[in-house]
């Protein structure tokens, strides 16, 4: 019986733990809701034209992409004390994240991974 108590106070800390890292932290609040403004304006080109063409595994890295860069800038705004670290860390990751966007569009670099 003191089992399944503790399996359920287990599982009700594991619930408030998850909730805890999005619905107190406006911050990461915000990431997810402009990966997902980001990724609709693609959705709507798709609607009005015919000239954007994008799969689901386009999605998934933009999703992915999106996801990985604007909480990797979460945690540069979190752990660094400087201002200036911080807004250097997070320039980096926006350039990072515009370079890979663009080798994959495009192929800028001439990579395998190169879109057509």
């Amino acid at each position: 019986m003191g089992s399944f108590f503790f399996h359920l106070t287990l599982k009700y800390k594991v619930l408030l733990k998850m909730k805890s890292l999005f619905i107190n932290n406006k911050r990461r609040i915000a990431i997810l809701s402009a990966a997902v403004i980001l990724l609709l304006i693609p959705v709507t080109a798709m609607q009005l034209t015919d000239q954007v063409n994008w799969s689901a595994s386009d999605f998934t890295i933009a999703g992915i992409l999106l996801l990985c860069i604007g909480l990797a800038c979460e945690w540069a705004l979190r752990s660094m004390r400087n201002p200036k670290y911080q807004w250097v860390v997070c320039a980096a990751l926006l350039a990072v994240l515009l370079l890979v966007w663009a080798e994959l569009a495009v192929g800028v670099f001439g990579t395998p991974l190169a879109g057509s």
